[in-house]
C-alpha cells in the first residue's frame, strides 16, 4: 500500500486554521466512565511492533506543499524504527532528555534519525471502537529533535500524526496535526547546546490527547510520521509512545468517598483551559486541573472550555460529571525472579490520576511509581500501595522478587605461565551450581560441565553458569598460556679458516642462549657468538623460552687452512641414490652468488645460488644424455674474500 500525504497551501505556510473555524465552539458533553485498556500492544508494551505496521519513503517539496511517500517496510526498519526500553537509561544525544517516555510505561519508539538524506519513516496502528462508547480518547506522548535549516516551512524536517476514520474514510481533522520547530506556535521547543553547525532545536516529552468522541463501532487508523528536510541535508526524528489507558473520561471525575480532594484533569496539548459550572455562567478556574477541597457532591458536573494552539486542534467544550464511585485495584504483578542483581520490572502500568507507593524501597528504581524496576540483594516482598489522587480507596497487593545472585569468580589453581612438562599445572574452579559449561576461546569444551577444569593448552577460558533458578550468569575470563619445549636439532656443519673470525648462530625459538662450551667464543650466552680459533670444536646450545622451556641444539665447527671448493669429475643421474646429484662441497664458503653448469654448446642447462641439492642431469623436464659439461661458482668465504672457480665434470648415463 502507498500512503500520501499533502498539506494544505495555507497550513503549511502559515501554520493556521482557517478563521473561521478558530470562533467555532463545539459543545460535547462528556460523562465519566470507568478507564479502560486501550488496544493490544498499541503502547508498545510487549516491547515489540506486534499489530503496528512499519514504512519507509521520502519526502518533498512541491510548491508550497510538502508531500511524504510512505510504503509498507515489512517490518520495524534498523535505525529508522527503533525500540527503546525504560531501563535502558539512554538520553537524546541532543536534548539530553531520556529516550523512553517518563510516563511510567516499559517501552517507547524512535521514528528516524540523524542521517538526513530527505528520508521519511512511520508507523500505523488500526483498531475498532467499542460500539457502545462514544467518549473515547487516547493519548500520546512525543518528542522531537528537528534541524533548523533557513527553509520555508514546507521544507523543514517534521513530525505529524493523521488519524482517520477507516470506516467512512474520512480523516479526522481535529487530531491530525503537523509538527515543526520554526512558525509553530507550540511552545517548548530548546536550543540544543554544543552545536556548532546547524541549530537543532529539541522538545521534550510532551501529551496530547485525541478525541475520538461520536465514533463508537468506527474503525481508527493512528499513523505517526517523521520526514527529515526536503533538501537531503537536514534530519529530524522523532520518540512516541501511547498511553495504555484509553477512555473519554476526565482524570478525576470518578473520585472515591473517602478522597480528601479530588483533582479533575482535563485532556492533555491544549493551550488554553478555563472551567465552568454547569451553567457555564461561573468561572471555577484557568488551569489543566481542577482542585475541589474538600470533594463536590456526587454528581457535581463542571464544564471546561478548550483552546488548541494554532493549527493543532479544534476548539470545544466538555462536561464532566464527578460521582464518588471509583474503586482503585493495586497491582503488584507476578511474583518474578531477579537474576544476579539485574532489574526486573514488577507493578503494571500506571493510571492516570492514582498515587503509588512501595514497600521497602531498598532495590527500587523508584519506590513512588505504578511499575518500577527492582534488583534486591535477596528475596523480597514487595507492597504496593494504591490511592486515588485525592488519597482515598486505599489498596495494596504484593510481589515476590526472588534474587538469585550466581558467584561468577573463577578461581586459579597452578600457574597462568609455565612450560608443559616441568610438573607445573593449571585448574580452574566455579562454585558448584546447577549447570556449568566450560568455554576456551569462546568455543564450548566438550564435556567440560563440572565445577573444576584442568587446563592442557594455551587459550582464554571460562565459564556459563545457570543456577536453580535458570539465571545465567559468565564468569570472568583467564587467559592461560602453556608453552612445550621444542625438539633439539644438529645444525649444518661449520667451516672456519683457522684463526679468522666467524659468526655462528643458534635458532631464535626463545629468549636465551647458552653455548657450551664456551671455547674459542667472544661470548657463550648469544645467538649470535662469534667463534675464532685453531682447531675444530663442538658445541651444545642451551636455548631458553620466558616460560623457562629448554631446548638444546648441537653445533659442529671445522677448522680449514683456507677456503676451498670441491667439484665431482662425474656424477650418475641414475636415481640410485648414489652420486645423483652434481653440486659442489664448499668449505668455507659463506654464501654462493651462483653455480651454473653448461654444455658444449655453451647452452645454460643449471644455475642456483645455493649448494643443495644440486643438478640431476636433466634440463627442461628432459633427461641429457652422456657427455661433458662445464661448471662455474662464485661465491664469498667466511673470510670476506670473493672466490671463483670452473670446471668440468662428465654426466654419465
Amino acid at each position: 500500500m502507498h500512503y500520501q500525504r499533502r498539506g494544505s497551501r495555507n497550513e503549511k505556510r502559515t501554520g493556521v486554521v482557517p478563521s473561521l473555524l478558530v470562533i467555532l465552539i463545539i459543545i460535547t458533553y462528556s460523562f465519566s466512565v470507568n478507564a479502560q485498556s486501550c488496544p493490544p500492544n498499541i503502547d508498545f508494551e510487549n516491547g515489540s511492533f506486534d499489530g503496528w505496521t512499519c514504512y519507509t519513503g521520502n519526502t518533498v517539496a512541491a510548491g508550497d506543499e510538502n508531500i511524504i511517500y510512505l510504503s509498507p517496510s515489512g517490518g520495524p526498519v534498523f535505525n529508522r524504527h527503533t525500540m527503546y526500553s525504560r531501563n535502558s537509561g539512554q538520553l537524546d544525544p541532543f536534548g539530553g532528555f531520556p529516550v523512553s517516555c517518563p510516563n511510567g510505561s516499559g517501552y517507547s519508539i524512535k521514528l528516524g534519525n540523524t542521517s538526513g538524506g530527505n528520508e521519511a519513516e512511520g508507523v500505523s496502528y488500526e483498531f475498532t471502537i467499542p460500539a457502545n462508547d462514544n467518549n473515547y480518547s487516547l493519548i500520546y506522548h512525543y518528542a522531537v529533535v528537528f534541524q533548523s535549516p533557513n527553509h520555508r516551512t514546507n521544507e523543514q524536517p517534521r513530525m505529524e500524526i493523521e488519524v482517520t476514520n477507516v470506516t467512512d474514510n474520512m480523516p479526522i481533522s481535529c487530531a491530525s496535526f503537523t509538527f515543526i520547530a520554526v512558525g509553530t506556535s507550540l511552545p517548548g521547543f530548546q536550543v540544543a547546546p554544543g552545536i556548532d553547525t546547524t541549530t537543532v532545536l529539541y522538545k521534550n516529552w510532551s501529551a496530547v490527547s485525541v478525541d475520538l468522541a461520536g465514533l463508537a463501532g468506527k474503525k481508527i487508523r493512528l499513523f505517526f510520521k517523521t520526514a527529515d528536510c526536503t533538501f537531503r541535508r537536514h534530519f529530524g526524528y522523532a520518540y512516541i509512545d501511547v498511553d495504555s489507558e484509553c477512555s473519554g473520561s476526565f482524570v478525576g471525575a470518578t473520585f472515591c468517598p473517602d478522597d480528601s480532594v479530588v483533582n479533575v484533569t482535563a485532556p492533555y496539548g491544549y493551550e488554553g483551559y478555563t472551567w465552568y459550572d454547569s451553567s457555564l455562567s461561573r468561572v471555577l478556574g484557568s488551569q489543566q486541573v481542577l482542585t475541589f477541597s474538600p470533594p463536590p457532591s456526587s454528581g457535581t458536573t463542571v464544564a471546561v472550555k478548550l483552546e488548541p494552539y494554532n493549527g493543532y486542534g479544534c476548539p470545544k467544550t466538555m462536561l464532566a460529571k464527578l460521582i464518588d464511585t471509583l474503586t482503585v485495584k493495586s497491582n503488584a504483578g507476578k511474583d518474578i525472579v531477579s537474576c544476579n542483581l539485574n532489574s526486573v520490572l514488577i507493578g503494571a502500568p500506571p493510571k492516570a490520576g492514582l498515587v503509588y507507593r512501595w514497600s521497602p524501597a531498598a532495590g527500587l528504581s523508584d519506590p513512588n511509581i505504578a511499575n518500577p524496576f527492582a534488583s534486591p540483594d535477596k528475596t523480597t516482598s514487595y507492597v504496593v500501595t494504591t490511592t486515588s489522587g485525592g488519597g482515598g480507596c486505599r489498596t495494596t497487593d504484593t510481589v515476590v522478587v526472588t534474587a538469585a545472585v550466581t558467584d561468577n569468580s573463577i578461581k586459579l589453581l597452578g600457574k597462568a605461565n609455565f612450560c608443559f612438562g616441568y610438573g607445573d599445572s593449571a585448574v580452574l574452579n566455579v562454585e558448584p551450581t546447577a549447570k556449568i559449561q566450560w568455554y576456551a576461546d569462546d568455543v564450548a569444551i566438550n564435556g567440560a560441565t563440572g565445577p573444576t577444569l584442568r587446563v592442557l593448552s594455551s587459550g582464554t577460558y571460562y565459564a556459563v553458569l545457570t543456577n536453580a533458578n535458570g539465571c545465567s550468569t559468565t564468569t570472568q575470563k583467564q587467559t592461560i598460556v602453556i608453552d612445550r619445549p621444542k625438539q633439539g636439532i644438529t645444525y649444518p656443519l661449520e667451516y672456519a679458516i683457522e684463526n679468522v673470525p666467524l659468526v655462528l648462530k643458534a635458532r631464535q625459538i626463545g629468549e636465551s642462549a647458552v653455548w657450551n662450551p664456551g671455547t674459542n667464543l667472544n661470548t657463550s650466552a648469544s645467538f649470535t657468538p662469534t667463534f675464532k680459533g685453531a682447531g675444530p670444536q663442538a658445541y651444545t646450545i642451551d636455548i631458553r623460552t620466558s616460560l623457562g622451556c629448554l631446548t638444546v641444539d648441537t653445533q659442529q665447527v671445522k677448522t680449514i687452512k683456507k677456503v676451498e671448493i670441491f667439484v665431482p669429475t662425474a656424477f650418475t643421474p641414475n636415481k640410485d641414490g648414489k652420486n645423483d646429484y652434481l653440486r659442489p662441497t664448499l668449505l668455507g664458503l659463506r654464501d654462493v652468488r651462483y653455480f651454473r653448469i653448461f654444455n658444449r654448446w655453451g647452452q645454460l642447462l643449471y644455475e642456483s645460488r645455493v649448494a643443495q641439492p644440486g643438478w640431476d642431469g636433466t634440463f627442461k623436464g628432459v633427461a641429457q644424455p652422456t657427455q661433458a659439461v662445464v661448471w662455474m661458482i662464485e661465491g664469498v668465504g667466511v673470510d670476506g674474500v670473493v672466490y671463483q672457480q670452473k670446471g668440468t665434470t662428465v654426466l654419465l648415463r
